[in-house]
């Protein structure tokens, strides 16, 4: 990357500052806002102090790949690798938009995550909750979105941001009361019970007739089985959904506050973590290993269908973290293979 930038209309004096005011602008917290802000001012700092590559200084768009991988090597020791995990993410969506946007050429932390593991995911510190526990969990949610979102979440092991960008035509319900007039995607048009998660959607970027705030992490399509128990809560959510407001049809949408409108990761959050501060699950100030988030339930899901089924290739297919020859692989028999896999193995939440 070069130094001068700029966009087709002005100059960026500040890069960080100019992605900060986008966040904004995209109805981000001011919490969100601010955490962005720590991360990206403490890895414009580290470059300005010069690299193992340059002692004289760089800028955040002269960074290369090297540039930011020496950062994140610096966290280690210092801090936990689920933090660092969230830091590196921080700053592959800070490049990630702003080469979206032609403000920088490329995006240095595109290899960097990729050689990354998703350490949160693994955190040994991380509370841990069984299957038993977790089921008391769900019974005691009551509202049918709440628990519709909770259940999908966990049932599901989709990011909250995936979850919020799902449109009524991404799930093929047969059962569904609107299953008659409800558009449904190829895709999965030949396979009832099925959940489509897009790749395509980021921010910014409009997508199936709506602009989307949030970004997917898929690293290409995915289609999720949806189990019996599932499909009821499912069913239930879809009896009483408000009319949504976008043409998009969101999945869903506020039954509150936003009434009809698309949910967002904050609303996500909010719900998932009400239930879990009632449950005694989420403190105020307590970290990833004591508090139960959205995240939490990736990290669930992954955890225990691992255990149960020994392959980490189906598990990795469903989060959608593996590459195009991979989901091939388990695409080419999917109902011998992973919907088969899936349902003898899935935990029961209602029981």
């Amino acid at each position: 990357m070069s130094g001068g930038v700029q966009t087709d209309t002005e100059d960026v004096e500040d890069p960080v500052a100019y992605f900060l005011q986008d966040v904004g602008y995209h109805g981000k917290t001011e919490r969100t806002q601010d955490a962005y802000e720590r991360v990206l001012r403490d890895f414009e700092a580290f470059l300005t102090e010069g690299t193992a590559r340059t002692t004289s200084g760089l800028t955040v768009d002269e960074a290369t790949h090297r540039d930011c991988m020496e950062w994140v090597h610096t966290k280690r020791g210092e801090l936990a690798d689920s933090t660092i995990a969230t830091y590196a993410s921080y700053l592959h969506r800070f490049y990630g938009y702003m080469t979206q946007v032609g403000v920088f050429d490329a995006n240095p932390m595109t290899i960097v995550v990729e050689q990354m593991d998703e350490s949160i995911d693994t955190d040994p510190a991380r509370r841990e909750i069984s299957v038993p526990e977790m089921q008391a969990f769900v019974r005691g949610i009551e509202h049918p979105l709440d628990r519709a979102v909770i259940v999908t979440l966990l049932k599901t092991g989709l990011r909250a941001g995936e979850l919020c960008n799902l449109d009524r035509r991404d799930l093929h319900l047969p059962a569904a009361p609107d299953a008659e007039d409800a558009p449904v995607r190829a895709t999965i048009d030949g396979r009832p019970r099925s959940l489509y998660v897009s790749p395509k959607p980021r921010q910014g970027v409009e997508v199936n007739g709506e602009r989307r705030t949030e970004s997917n992490k898929r690293k290409r399509e995915t289609v999720v089985p949806v189990d019996e128990e599932l499909s009821a809560i499912l069913v239930r959510w879809l009896a009483i959904r408000p009319d949504a407001v976008s043409p998009a049809e969101p999945l869903f949408v506020g039954t509150r506050d936003g009434w009809g409108q698309r949910l967002s990761i904050d609303t996500v959050h909010r719900i998932v973590t009400d239930h879990a501060r009632d449950r005694g699950w989420y403190r105020t100030g307590g970290g990833a290993a004591e508090n139960v988030t959205p995240h939490y339930f990736r990290h669930f899901f992954t955890t225990h269908l691992r255990s149960e089924t020994g392959d980490r290739g189906i598990v990795k297919y469903l989060r959608g973290d593996v590459a195009e020859d991979v989901i091939d692989t388990y695409t080419h028999n999917w109902g011998d293979r992973v919907r088969e896999t899936y349902e003898g193995k899935i935990y029961s939440l209602l029981d």
